[in-house]
């Protein structure tokens, strides 16, 4: 599977933001998909993750609220839509694949990783 993701930018405090992911390869729908982000000088850490049907989804405490996480399968692509964006959501954000959903939280759960896209919210 390999992920392509899209979507970043430079926005202001309060603005909104949708990043996709497109993956291509067979057995779209057989993996939980994640996105997960990395500020500078910080460890990688999951904001999101939604299960291989869609109906689950998991959001870190930071981003409840603000963040929505979706898929559509037909396209073979996942969108995690970013509203009320404040200064901490500054970071790459990556999005990732795994099969062993929930435990896709954990990077070690990752298969597949997309390249970063990268976020930044101004003040």
């Amino acid at each position: 599977v390999q992920l392509q993701a899209s979507g970043g930018g430079l926005v202001q405090a309060g603005d909104s933001l949708r990043l996709s992911c497109a993956a291509s390869g067979r057995n779209f729908s057989t993996y939980g998909m994640g996105w997960f982000r990395q500020a500078p000088g910080k460890e990688r850490e999951c904001v999101a993750t939604i299960s291989r049907g869609g109906s689950a989804t998991y959001y870190s405490d930071s981003v409840k609220g603000r963040f929505t996480f979706s898929r559509d399968s037909a396209k073979n692509t996942v969108y995690l839509q970013m509203d009320s964006l404040k200064p901490e959501d500054t970071a790459v954000y990556y999005c990732a694949a795994g099969t062993r959903y929930p435990m896709l939280t954990i990077i070690s759960a990752v298969d597949y990783w997309g390249k970063g896209t990268l976020v930044t919210v101004s003040s």
